[in-house]
């Protein structure tokens, strides 16, 4: 029983002989209890399928999901992102081996020519082969710790891989519906231009018959020729577009293949009452806690440094003087070592190394805390952006409805000689600009649903995770 207390009384004090680690700040987090945007009622998309995992497939455009899954096979930027997880899971193996005994091995024959006492030289040889075995005890767990620091980065760089996946899907399928969206709008430039010939012809007739003066047919001209104008730039936009997804799905620039019109597509309805737990699907959040979890483990290692370190070595042989007697009968040889070492005064570098990991680990703590809140904030974001689109699109669709009356009475007007050229085309225009606005605010919607399924880490379930 003395013997034990002594034991342990060594044990305790070489224990307090560990640098002094700073404590991890308090949280000043709080997570909110419900969403300040409001959401659909509706049930989950594709009717509540579990679509976690491929969420892009809830926009139903085969050619989407096409571009989204070469994307993840083919991109520059996700590949060097899972060598960059094999690096870090050989780092893992590396600590873990450090855990584990070490085995080497050595053979050294030797042939030497010296003088002996008499002055006269002679050659001796000597054949010799040992095995050599070492390990260390790891009793206060440094090294469990630093493989504990390397299984949370390699974690990290897991997450760090999801979070690429997920930036690059998402890219894609905005890029993709942007361009849809710009296709629409070149369709309908296209169909307008037919409308304003119409109307240009129209005017050229009633100028021709004195109906209508001059002034009013170059101003029809004028407005044709303003139509015309923004075909070749809405080509260039998407010609533009096309290169760009072409070289973020991983090929050269190129054409794009088409799927659903954007008339066809629509945006996936967004359950009510989203939890807010479903934010820790995001893959920066668990990169930051499995970069926090390896500063805290890194930490325990620094600071343990102070603490003495036990190794055992053994090492066994054979030794003779000829080949013939060291591959049948050689002498055996052997060493068996216990070692015990530790620092006595290093000038206060290992504390100073505590305190620089202390420091490490409150700035992820914070950062953590950053990334958490960013989360809200754009799941906020979308969620209102959203909602107010569609607020938006309702009162787009009565200013279109009005627009196109206006312009029906207006026409009808012209043509009859009861009005001018000028209101015909004031309502032309203002219908113009109610198509482009719905054109473009489908477009947002869908983009903005995208923006939803990226700040939620990949999409939503209505039967969980």
């Amino acid at each position: 029983m003395t013997r034990r207390r002594l034991l342990m009384a060594a044990a305790l004090a070489l224990a307090g002989c560990a640098a002094k680690a700073p404590p991890q700040p308090a949280s000043t987090l709080q997570l909110p209890s419900g969403w300040r945007a409001p959401a659909d009622a509706a049930t989950s998309p594709a009717n509540g399928a579990h679509v976690e995992l491929l969420w892009w497939q809830a926009f139903g455009d085969p050619v989407l999901s096409n571009l989204v899954g070469e994307a993840l096979a083919r991109n520059g930027d996700l590949r060097v992102a899972r060598a960059r997880v094999q690096e870090y899971r050989a780092r893992l193996a590396q600590a873990d081996a450090n855990r584990a005994p070490n085995l080497a091995f050595d053979g050294s024959p030797t042939r030497t020519r010296t003088l002996a006492s008499s002055g006269k030289p002679y050659v001796t040889n000597v054949f010799q082969a040992e095995l050599q075995a070492s390990y260390e005890i790891d009793v206060w767990g440094r090294l469990a710790s630093l493989s504990d620091a390397a299984g949370e980065s390699y974690r990290a760089e897991q997450a760090s891989l999801d979070a690429a996946a997920l930036s690059l899907a998402a890219s894609v399928a905005t890029s993709y519906l942007n361009l849809r969206g710009l296709d629409a709008q070149l369709e309908l430039i296209q169909s307008t231009l037919q409308l304003r010939e119409q109307s240009r012809e129209l005017a050229r007739k009633q100028f021709e018959v004195g109906y209508s003066s001059r002034l009013e047919w170059l101003q029809a001209q004028s407005e044709y020729h303003a139509a015309a104008e923004q075909v070749p730039q809405l080509q260039r936009q998407i010609f533009e577009q096309e290169n760009a997804l072409a070289v973020l799905v991983g090929g050269n620039p190129g054409r794009i293949a088409r799927g659903l019109p954007l008339a066809q597509l629509n945006a996936p309805s967004v359950p009510a009452g989203l939890p807010s737990e479903l934010l820790r699907r995001r893959p920066d959040i668990a990169r930051a806690e499995h970069n926090l979890a390896a500063a805290n483990a890194s930490l325990a290692a620094t600071r343990d440094q102070l603490l003495p370190s036990f190794k055992l070595t053994a090492v066994g042989g054979g030794q003779a003087t000829t080949l013939t007697d060291f591959l049948h009968a050689p002498t055996a040889l052997w060493r068996l070592t216990a070692l015990a070492a530790g620092p006595l005064f290093d000038g206060g570098r290992v504390q100073a190394q505590t305190e620089a990991a202390g420091a490490q680990r409150d700035q992820l703590v914070y950062a953590y805390e950053n990334v958490v809140r960013n989360a809200f904030a754009e799941t906020e974001n979308s969620l209102a952006a959203i909602y107010r689109l569609q607020q938006q699109a309702v009162e787009n669709d009565a200013r279109r409805a009005a627009a196109a009356d206006t312009l029906r009475i207006a026409h009808n007007r012209y043509r009859n000689g009861y009005a001018s050229y000028l209101d015909e085309l004031d309502a032309q225009r203002t219908l113009y600009s109610a198509d482009v606005g719905l054109l473009q605010l489908k477009t947002r919607i869908l983009v903005s649903s995208v923006d939803l399924y990226r700040a939620m880490g990949g999409g939503w379930s209505a039967r969980g995770q």
